[in-house]
């Protein structure tokens, strides 16, 4: 089973814990899931945005990401500049779908929700927005490293997100990660089914809980 086929069974609360138990930085919180009530997991391209002071676009924003994406790939989107200027809008919903890319992930603000919405194509976004990034955002590098969160992410590592977070995973680390977190979902899975067979709950999240995080 591939490396995404594996993550795509997994949920971000599951990767998050494996990257706490071997002190690993991955986890993302607030950026929210605008459209859809899909997980996403995936490879990562990369797209990083800037002020535009008085710099013009030589290309519409991450259309070349789109056409650089292979199926089931995921656009994560760097805007920290504090502007309230979209990142992603329809039309690129459109492009990326039409790609078959899984998703985008933006770390700054997205519109054309709605359009995302009835296309049935994954946004997430620190929020939504109507202004426009004309004249206000440029695209200033493609497949470099971003941050998003307090989280470096480069191209080729691995996402998931879901309606809990945004988990990235470097793309050395995907392997122990992956065996980490289907430990702990495997564990959780059958702490679920004990607490549905009547057992008391504080048995079960007792001790083997609180060791479950533990580093090894």
């Amino acid at each position: 089973m591939s490396y995404i086929s594996r993550l795509s069974r997994l949920d971000s609360c599951a990767v998050s814990d494996a990257l706490d138990k071997l002190g690993l930085r991955g986890a993302v919180t607030g950026i929210q899931r605008l459209s859809t009530d899909r997980r996403i997991a995936g490879r990562v391209l990369t797209v990083k945005l800037d002020r535009a002071e008085g710099r013009a676009n030589t290309r519409h924003l991450c259309t070349a990401a789109i056409e650089a994406a292979q199926p089931g790939d995921i656009i994560v989107v760097e805007q920290r500049t504090g502007l309230d200027a979209a990142s992603w809008g329809g039309n690129l919903s459109i492009g990326a779908k039409v790609r078959g890319v899984a998703g985008v992930i933006v770390e700054g603000p997205a519109r054309d929700i709605d359009d995302s919405r009835r296309l049935d194509f994954p946004v997430f976004a620190r929020n939504a927005t109507a202004r426009t990034a004309r004249g206000r955002i440029v695209e200033v590098a493609m497949n470099e490293p971003i941050t998003v969160g307090d989280v470096t992410v480069n191209p080729g590592d691995y996402v998931i997100a879901d309606s809990s977070a945004v988990v990235f995973v470097a793309a050395s680390e995907i392997e122990r990660a992956l065996d980490t977190a289907e430990q702990i979902m495997a564990r959780e899975e059958a702490m679920a089914q004990a607490i549905r067979e009547g057992k008391p709950i504080s048995q079960v999240m007792g001790a083997n809980y609180e060791h479950m995080l533990k580093k090894a």
